[in-house]
């Protein structure tokens, strides 16, 4: 579809800014990928992303306000100081905002994807904790965020199920609830260590079974070609630390048009249907979940690795663990894959990413992934963060949202 991208940086860059403008309707959506260039003092690398964001918002054709934002930390010390500049710079009018102890892989304190949207009948509701609510061409969009464990000392188990409860006591404040959820993000202290006998990841998917257990999610009821599990796109990737910090995006509308679908690939086992030996309770979410709304589609990308059916490909070659994660992709968001789910629409392309993240577990590779990235997806604004992958042979996980339309003309 029709869409703006900023130019790429430098061959070599690791800095400066990217940004898609992205005409829905008349709302416009720009995700933003800013890192700064400086690698002074924290407040020096905050102030210089701030003004990198000003004149790209300003030079859209409508008013453009930023309702969510991650914010990618290095060193866990400047968490209050940056969330207390971020405070002070927007006011009354918050973001949803998480703040993730992954450093970013050029060496900056700090990295930050954010979305602003505008246009008329846009409406924005910045009044509740954690919570902002977008209201558009009777589409409502609740965007959760910044939920955090409250005690490191209590075991995943228990700190999955209050985060969760919190959540849900978020969207209930905002006249919504959890099974209007599509999109929802889990970034876990120390993911892939034991806790007693049992690997702290399989603890979150344990306490995720749980909760969702009584959880209708609301998807369109046409009738798919391949099993279905009703769950959100989701991300569960390692930080550093004890905690556990999520958010999510739910979506509510009546829109006869509207059709919203979890998707899954044809090449992948779905993760709610892992054998017991990757995780006794297997992990809640779809590959994939996909709006169709009139003539736009809108597909948000899970968390996505080298895993073919439900193995893991290429231990230790970060090349071709990148090139499977990438081909995993096309294929999820590909319109065979849509027509395989019963959707007939051109789908999407890999250059029709609006954004993505790379979370990549050893920074030495960092470098060699940018490269095949690059080839691959061209201009597309990115963050690369560290983190540990779920499972202690993969190097390498990629997530994202890509925007189509059926007639691109």
């Amino acid at each position: 579809m029709e869409r703006t991208v900023s130019s790429p940086p430098s061959p070599g860059s690791t800095a400066g800014e990217g940004y898609s403008s992205i005409p829905l309707g008349k709302a416009v959506r720009v995700p933003l990928s800013l890192i700064p260039q400086s690698r002074g003092p924290l407040r020096d690398q905050v102030r210089e992303i701030l003004a990198l964001q000003e004149p790209i918002l300003k030079s859209q054709l409508v008013p453009m306000t930023v309702t969510s934002q991650t914010v990618f930390l290095r060193n866990p010390e400047d968490l209050n100081e940056c969330e207390r500049i971020l405070t002070d710079y927007y006011g009354a009018k918050p973001p949803a905002t998480n703040f993730v102890l992954q450093p970013p892989c050029c060496g900056a304190a700090l990295a930050v994807e954010a979305w602003a949207i505008g246009g008329p009948g846009v409406t924005i509701d910045f009044t509740l904790p954690h919570t902002v609510i977008v209201n558009y061409d009777r589409m409502r969009w609740i965007y959760c965020a910044g939920i955090r464990s409250s005690e490191t000392r209590d075991g995943v188990y228990k700190q999955t199920t209050g985060v969760l409860e919190r959540m849900k006591s978020a969207l209930a404040s905002a006249g919504s609830g959890f099974q209007h959820v599509v999109r929802t993000w889990f970034y876990l202290g120390r993911i892939t260590e034991l806790e007693g006998d049992t690997q702290r990841y399989k603890e979150l998917n344990r306490a995720r079974t749980d909760f969702y257990h009584e959880i209708e999610f609301h998807c369109s009821t046409i009738q798919p070609n391949i099993p279905q599990g009703l769950y959100p796109a989701s991300t569960g990737i390692g930080m550093q630390g004890r905690n556990l910090v999520a958010g999510c995006v739910a979506l509510e509308t009546r829109r006869e048009d509207a059709l919203l679908l979890p998707l899954e690939n044809p090449q992948q086992t779905p993760a709610y249907a892992y054998p017991p030996h990757h995780s006794p309770q297997s992990p809640k979410f779809s590959r994939g979940v996909v709006l169709v709304l009139a003539d736009y589609l809108t597909t948000w990308v899970s968390g996505t690795a080298s895993v073919v059916h439900s193995n893991s490909r290429y231990p230790g070659n970060i090349e071709k663990q990148t090139e499977q994660t990438i081909e995993n992709i096309e294929r999820l968001i590909s319109a065979e894959n849509l027509s395989f789910h019963g959707i007939k629409h051109p789908g999407a392309r890999l250059t029709d990413l609006a954004k993505f993240r790379v979370y990549l577990k050893r920074q030495e590779d960092f470098a060699r992934c940018k490269a095949i990235c690059e080839k691959h997806l061209g201009s597309v604004p990115a963050i690369y963060a560290s983190a540990d992958v779920c499972r202690p042979e993969l190097l390498i996980e990629i997530e994202g949202v890509a925007f189509s339309k059926r007639n691109p003309h």
